[in-house]
């Protein structure tokens, strides 16, 4: 192994340790938190937005489980089990790709319906109620899982002769000019940017019309909250997803021999921008409570007037007195 391959492997190694292991504590926890204070008020039980924030969170903290923390595992302790066992080399690829997929579906729908309901027209306000939000996360859950069976045919364990080392790589060669070409730069690079961006836009000049209609308060406070939580995500998923999808790309697609770059470098830029894309994944909670001073409040309430409070009611014990009612 060259000096250069075996001090990008030691950097790796710490990176995946000492930044890997927060980013996957704090981004399970903050994951956590959103479905505490999601599905604890009834402010976002009742609000479709809210909805494809919760399936988000859902789905990152499985993105964060079988992504990251199999990376943290290859980088930072030689620990691969996509090289062990044939399953985990599918089931990761499968869930990989369904977890990503789903996430930003989420944002975008979740951002199109922010459009829609700072709209000036009162039918699109009512486009998205929560029966509907609910189906439209079903179906597209649905849709990729579908799109994540071939995957799972394709990817296989492989015996590289010149590497002499096993890995999980595509064998299917029909496979390989869907998976560059429609899923790496449409799926996850294209369309869910342009989605976002359009209609984030969009929702971004409704709300500040809002102050000039007759909107009741609750609402208007809600349709703020919500638009602002989504913008800022939407701005900071571009920011650490293009880099590593752009990286993957060149890494299927180029004709590696071209670039002044070697093999070693890519794939450790390819690591250092796979580290960057997961806190896509495990931020939205720190990004809410930065943004929003009513997330912070909401938040603060579901754990002290709610869950505190369930603790500290303790059922009666053998030697107490309990009142009859």
């Amino acid at each position: 192994m060259s000096t250069a391959s075996s001090s990008f492997t030691l950097i790796s190694k710490y990176i995946s340790i000492y930044a890997g292991t927060p980013i996957f504590i704090l981004g399970v926890a903050g994951g956590v938190c959103n479905l505490i204070v999601f599905l604890s008020l009834q402010t976002f039980r009742h609000s479709s937005s809210a909805i494809f924030l919760t399936v988000m969170s859902f789905v990152n903290i499985g993105q964060l489980v079988t992504g990251l923390l199999s990376r943290i595992m290859i980088s930072g302790f030689d620990i691969d089990w996509t090289r062990t066992s044939e399953f985990y080399c599918k089931f990761r690829i499968f869930c990989l790709q369904f977890c990503a997929l789903s996430s930003y579906t989420c944002l975008c729908l979740a951002t199109i319906n922010q459009f829609m309901a700072t709209s000036f027209r009162i039918r699109w306000q009512q486009c998205f109620d929560v029966r509907r939000a609910i189906i439209a996360c079903g179906i597209f859950l649905i849709i990729w899982i579908a799109q994540g069976i071939p995957a799972i045919v394709a990817f296989n364990l492989s015996y590289n002769t010149q590497t002499k080392t096993v890995s999980c790589t595509i064998t299917d060669a029909s496979y390989s000019p869907y998976y560059s070409y429609v899923y790496l730069l449409i799926l996850q690079g294209v369309l869910h940017l342009v989605i976002d961006i359009t209609f984030g836009s969009l929702a971004y000049w409704n709300v500040r019309q809002i102050p000039y209609r007759t909107v009741p308060l609750v609402r208007r406070e809600l349709d703020k909250q919500l638009t602002s939580m989504v913008l800022v995500q939407v701005v900071y998923k571009t920011a650490v997803v293009v880099p590593y999808v752009t990286i993957l790309f060149i890494l299927y697609t180029a004709d590696l021999s071209k670039f002044a770059l070697s093999i070693v470098q890519l794939n450790f830029l390819n690591f250092i921008t796979g580290m960057i894309y997961y806190l896509n994944f495990a931020s939205p909670f720190y990004i809410y409570m930065c943004v929003s001073k009513r997330f912070r409040q909401q938040f603060v309430y579901v754990v002290s007037s709610i869950y505190y409070r369930k603790a500290k009611q303790q059922p009666a014990g053998i030697n107490e007195v309990t009142p009859v009612q």
